[in-house]
This record gives C-alpha cells, sequence and structure tokens, in this order.
C-alpha cells in the first residue's frame, strides 16, 4: 500500500477513518484507498451520503455567521476533521476580524493536516484530544491562550455526537463542556437520525453496520435525543430542525431529499 508524502508518521493507513471519510464525501483528497473503499460501500446502501455532509458543512457555515451576527466571535470545533475549504476559521474570520478559533480532533491525519492548513494564520490552533475527555480539551494551552472563556463561545459539535455511543456519557460531555462556557454561549450542532432519511430503515441499517464494521459505531437518534443536548441552553429560532431548515440563505436552498436527514440546531446558554 503506497503512503503519500502528507500521511503523517504513526498513521496505520489500513484503518478507515471517520474523518478521512468524510472528506471524501465532500470531494477532499485527504483519504486513503482503505477509507475511499469504506464510504463507497456506505454509499451503496444510500448513495446520497455527500449530500448530507454537504448540508451538515452548509448549516455550519450559516451558523458560524449567525454567531458573529450575534457577537460571539470566538469558536472551539471539536471532532473537526479535516479543514476542507469554506472552514470555521475561513468563514469566522471573514465575518470579523476578531474571530479565535479552535479545531479539536483525535484523528492525526485531521490534526497534521489542520496545522498545516493554519499555519500562518493568526488566531488560529489545533488541539489533538476526544470530545469524551472534556477536561482535556477545556485545559489545553491553545484553548486557554485563544479563548477567553470569560466571554461567549461558539461550541461547535457538528457530525460528531453520533460517533459517542450512551456508555460514553456524551450528554456529559456536552454538559460540562457548556458548564466552561460564559453565559450567551452557543451551542451549534448536528445529529444523524433515522427521521427524515428519504431511504428504508435497512438502508440506513447497513450504513450504520459499515461504521460498525470499521469500530465507529453510528449511532442514529431520535429528535427528542438529539433535543436533550441542548439541555441549559433555550434553542434559537427556528429550534431542532432538518439541516436545511435552519435559516436558509434561500428558500429554495436545498431541493435534494438527502439533504433532510437529521437535525441541526442551535442553543444559547442562559
Amino acid at each position: 500500500m503506497e503512503r503519500p508524502a502528507w500521511a503523517p508518521p504513526g498513521i496505520d493507513i489500513s484503518v478507515p477513518s471517520v474523518s478521512r471519510m468524510y472528506d471524501f464525501y465532500l470531494g477532499g483528497s485527504h483519504n486513503f484507498e482503505v477509507d475511499r473503499e469504506a464510504a463507497r460501500k456506505a454509499m451503496e446502501f444510500l448513495p446520497g451520503l455527500p449530500k448530507i455532509m454537504q448540508a451538515n458543512r452548509a448549516f455550519m457555515r450559516r451558523a458560524v455567521r449567525y454567531a458573529v451576527a450575534s457577537g460571539v466571535t470566538q469558536f472551539l470545533d471539536i471532532g473537526s476533521g479535516i479543514p476542507t475549504f469554506g472552514n470555521v476559521h475561513e468563514v469566522a474570520q471573514a465575518a470579523s476580524d476578531s474571530a479565535r478559533v479552535v479545531y479539536v480532533d483525535h484523528d492525526p491525519v485531521a490534526v497534521a493536516h489542520s496545522r498545516a492548513v493554519l499555519d500562518g494564520v493568526p488566531r488560529s490552533a489545533v488541539v489533538a484530544a476526544d470530545l469524551r475527555k472534556p477536561r482535556e480539551i477545556l485545559r489545553s494551552p491553545e484553548v486557554g491562550e485563544l479563548l477567553d472563556l470569560d466571554r461567549p463561545v461558539a461550541l461547535l459539535l457538528v457530525a460528531v455526537l453520533h460517533f459517542l455511543e450512551d456508555e460514553d456519557e456524551p450528554g456529559a460531555a456536552v454538559a460540562e463542556l457548556l458548564d466552561a462556557l460564559a453565559p450567551g454561549s452557543l451551542l451549534v450542532l448536528t445529529h444523524a437520525s433515522y427521521e427524515g432519511i428519504p431511504a428504508t430503515h435497512e438502508q440506513t441499517g447497513g450504513v450504520v453496520d459499515v461504521y460498525r464494521d470499521i469500530r465507529n459505531p453510528l449511532v442514529m437518534r431520535s429528535h427528542e435525543e438529539v433535543g436533550r443536548f441542548f439541555a441549559g441552553t433555550e434553542l434559537v429560532e427556528p429550534g431542532l430542525v432538518p439541516m436545511p431548515l435552519w435559516r436558509p440563505d434561500s428558500p429554495d436552498e436545498e431541493e435534494d431529499p438527502f439533504a433532510f436527514s437529521g437535525f441541526a440546531g442551535v442553543g444559547r446558554k442562559a
């Protein structure tokens, strides 16, 4: 198996990674054949997977612009993956000269590539850490240097919580992170769900099996279960909705039925 020059040393390129599969769905180039193989297998069940990922990214960009318009210019993006065009720092810094962004991921390829992309970019950094260990994230030097937790922060958990099983206690992790943030902070979140997917339960189950086979269980949660992550915040209008319906840029912005899979929302901490 040929090893690309950009692959960080010590990476096992024989094991698929969800962040590199996501990069492939979005048309990125930082993925290995093993990631493409797993992604193509998932797409046999749900050919619309790239549309779901694009809807995620489009929502993220609208939410970042909303945050800046609301006066929140600090961003903590956990499970940030591999930066592709139009990532958080680009959108935030285009909207505000003072925007600060800390990316967090546990995939070494995502971290290494983020560092390369952010080289020379002011007020931005990347942390190698896991969402399941909020204290490590909050105590990281990068968060300490770049973010003032006494002022509002936008906490981004976009397409990441569905990779945490219930025994990982994702709700407790979100609560601990929110607890550390100032009033007025925002929780920006998307989550996969069986609700809204224009496919049979068997087709979607096939995708879930692909992720389980690569030891990254994909946990589908209901609207009610996803809503619980917003405990301690007040949902911003229009609430927890399919991704294209959250403050769309244009009325018919997204017509592909797959884009309506799963849920997106923004909550403001009281």
